[in-house]
This record gives C-alpha cells, sequence and structure tokens, in this order.
C-alpha cells in the first residue's frame, strides 16, 4: 500500500531528485505504514541534502529508532540538538531511548530536566508526561517497562 501512495512522488523525484519536500514525505508515507527502515532511507536522503534540518534529523531518528537502530537514532538526535540545543522533540524522544534502548534513567533524567527547563511553555499534560517518565527513570527495576515510544 505505501508502494502505491508513494508511486505520484517517486514520479516527481526522477525529474527533481533533490526536493527535500518531496523526499521527506516520501519517508512519512513509509513511516505511516510501519516499513521503518524504508522510512529511514527516504529520510536519510532528506537529511543529506538539508543537514541543517532539525526537524527532518528528529523525523530521521524515530524511523531509525523504530527500526532497531537507537544508536542511529542517538546520533540523529545529537544532530538535531547541535542545531536547535533547545528542541523539545529531540531532548524527549532522546530522554526516551536512552530510558528504553540504553538502560540508561541518569542520561533520560538529564535530557528531561533540560527540556523542562529549557520549555516553559510546555502544556500541563506535556509536562506531566515528562515528569512521569522522570519518576519511572528513577526507579531502575521499572527502566525497562517504561511506557511510551518515540514521538512524532
Amino acid at each position: 500500500m505505501a508502494d502505491q501512495r508513494a508511486a505520484p512522488i517517486l514520479a516527481k523525484l526522477k525529474t527533481d531528485p533533490d526536493n527535500v519536500a518531496l523526499l521527506a514525505q516520501t519517508g512519512s508515507i513509509y513511516h505511516a505504514s510501519h516499513q521503518f527502515r524504508e522510512a529511514a532511507s527516504w529520510y536519510g536522503k532528506a537529511v543529506a541534502r538539508d543537514p541543517k534540518n532539525a526537524a527532518m534529523r528528529i523525523h530521521l531518528a524515530t524511523s531509525l529508532y523504530r527500526s532497531d537502530d537507537a544508536d542511529g537514532a542517538m546520533e540523529q538526535l545529537n544532530q538535531a540538538l547541535k542545531l536547535e540545543p533547545t528542541n523539545p522533540d529531540a531532548l524527549f524522544n532522546l530522554g526516551l531511548i536512552r530510558l528504553q534502548a540504553k538502560h540508561d534513567g541518569s542520561g533520560a533524567r538529564a535530557c528531561w530536566n533540560k527540556l523542562l527547563k529549557t520549555n516553559p511553555n510546555l502544556t500541563a499534560a506535556q509536562k506531566s508526561q515528562v515528569e512521569s517518565l522522570m519518576a519511572t527513570a528513577s526507579m531502575p527495576s521499572r527502566i525497562s517497562r517504561a511506557a511510551g515510544g518515540a514521538t512524532e
């Protein structure tokens, strides 16, 4: 199904292969279809053409993480944070990956503390979610059972 949805975009990419928006749109189609490796490939092409696009790196990281490449995801999130040091999505996702994939509660809490300190406009629900995850990260026996997953 994803191949059918992507076909018109792929046709456009034949004549405009460096179009970052089309590359990202293709990645999004494959990600939504849970074809995360394929999505990561397309997001990777977009990042290669627009390496200073933090949002694109976050999308790439999410697809990498969902395709079981936690290290690659962390690298992309760290690159996004070099571009935008207080990006809430990058900080949140990096914390989740540190907690869930690396079982690094301390590293996760550091990400989320920075998230809370540098993003005062988070909604009450967002703050509550982060605080709940921070509490989970403080309990070593619960780290591997932390709720949630990398976000979009």
